[in-house]
């Protein structure tokens, strides 16, 4: 399975946002989720690494 793990990395503490997802969309400042079951969630927040290998997307918050 390819779904990844989305985590919210603030002030330097990781937090995970969602899990299972497999499509992120940029909509306009901010990045829609959705995970495999269909859920979706809306964060505004930029890409910080991709850890593609450990299914993990890290983000950081924008203000």
């Amino acid at each position: 399975m390819c779904e990844t793990s989305v985590i919210i990395d603030k002030d330097g503490e990781q937090q995970v946002f969602m899990r299972d997802v497999i499509s992120i969309t940029p909509m306009g400042d901010k990045l829609l989720l959705v995970d495999l079951f269909g859920e979706q969630k809306q964060v505004k927040a930029e890409f910080k690494e991709l850890k593609l290998l450990d299914h993990m997307v890290i983000l950081t918050p924008k203000e």
